[in-house]
């Protein structure tokens, strides 16, 4: 049996069976590491929406209060003035025409877009490249914006997005596993909040069905929620 599959079953074997509380689950998760890189900590729930339904969608970002250990890359496509902020933002790369075509080339070598409004017919055209791999700008995201600096800084920080897919689950990096426990405590009841109050009023059952947390090389470990 190849080392990584003797390692995974180890700690399967030591995986709850019970969904543990929050902090408990964190503890128990940290006790999983033991790889030579820092696992990124992720969160998947599963929600009792209609994803066919458009007033179900539950779909947002969060600027989580420890961030989420990575380093985003972002990209922008803005013009004149709006540009040259997004330049001294920080923005990875800015552009309009040329960078559209880069993109369309292929090139995704980036967390993030941005684009201010003005500048959707450009992107528009980019919905096949950039929709699958859920890096296409919106206004719901809070990425199609003429406030580039403001949402520059906001991703820099930490900004995460998320949308439920068609099985009406939501997945989402909170941290990484190096964190304190206590950090990844507040990303993950943070996030947990956020999706909470976005309970959509259509919704009559029950609303958040389960969630369980996990690192890049790990078991889950359910929480009770």
């Amino acid at each position: 049996m190849p080392k990584l599959a003797k390692r995974m079953k180890k700690l399967v074997e030591k995986q709850p069976s019970e969904a543990l509380p929050l902090a408990e689950a964190v503890g128990v998760l940290k006790q999983f590491d033991g790889t030579a890189f820092d696992q990124s900590v992720e969160i998947s729930m599963r929600l009792g929406v209609d994803p066919a339904q458009a007033d179900q969608i539950v779909r947002g970002s969060i600027v989580l209060p420890h961030g989420i250990g990575k380093e985003q890359r972002v990209v922008v496509f803005a013009k004149g003035p709006a540009a040259e902020a997004a330049q001294e933002a920080g923005a990875d790369v800015v552009g309009d025409e040329d960078l559209a075509k880069k993109i369309q080339g292929g090139w995704t070598d980036f967390d993030v877009c941005i684009a201010t409004p003005d500048m959707m017919k450009v992107v528009g055209p980019l919905g096949r490249v950039l929709g699958p791999r859920g890096l296409m700008p919106s206004p719901r995201a809070g990425t199609v914006t003429p406030e580039v600096v403001k949402t520059i800084g906001e991703y820099k920080a930490g900004k995460v997005e998320f949308r439920n897919d068609k099985g009406g689950n939501i997945h989402a990096i909170v941290g990484k596993l190096s964190f304190e426990p206590q950090q990844l405590v507040d990303n993950v009841q943070a996030f947990v909040d956020m999706i909470i109050g976005m309970k959509p009023s259509s919704i009559k059952g029950t609303y958040l069905r389960s969630a369980h947390l996990s690192a890049t090389m790990s078991p889950s470990v359910k929480l009770a929620t």
